[in-house]
């Protein structure tokens, strides 16, 4: 692990500030999201307050925390166990192009592996054509599904 690049770890509740500024990074890139402060702090407590629902990973340099991705458990019968959901995945526009969203993203796959996944999927803007080769070089391929939402 290249010092520049500092190091991958496990989030906990004091990232929680920094991380709903990134969350507010990605949310105002993404079509379908708005920011919302006070709701991504709700989510990110939920997900460290039950670790059996999924995992949140920071990048940290020396300017402090500068990106996240968090991975949701479920579990698939078409795969038979448990699968993830690779989500909120960003890293802080200044610190793009160094090499730190491929180390976040490699770290959350591991861990995936490690909790037990089959499967990881994603989604991502289809017009965010950076994101979308980002995450092909990684492995991910597309699929012939597509989403559908209700808001509930």
């Amino acid at each position: 692990m290249g010092e520049e690049l500092g190091k991958i770890r496990r989030a906990g509740k004091d990232d929680i500030p920094v991380l709903g500024g990134l969350l507010g990074h990605l949310f105002a890139q993404e079509a379908e999201f708005v920011p919302d402060p006070e709701k991504q702090a709700r989510g990110l407590r939920m997900i460290l307050d039950q670790p059996d629902s999924g995992l949140l990973l920071v990048a940290e340099t020396a300017d402090g925390v500068v990106g996240m991705v968090s991975v949701l458990f479920s579990i698939s019968t078409a795969e038979g166990g448990r699968v993830g959901w690779l989500e909120d995945m960003i890293v802080d526009p200044a610190h793009r192009g160094t090499g730190i969203g491929q180390r976040l993203l490699r770290s959350a796959i591991k861990q995936a592996r490690t909790a037990g996944c089959l499967r990881l999927t994603l989604l991502t803007d289809s017009d965010n054509i950076a994101a979308v080769c980002f995450y092909t070089r990684a492995g991910f391929i597309g699929s012939p599904m597509i989403p559908l939402r209700m808001k509930l």
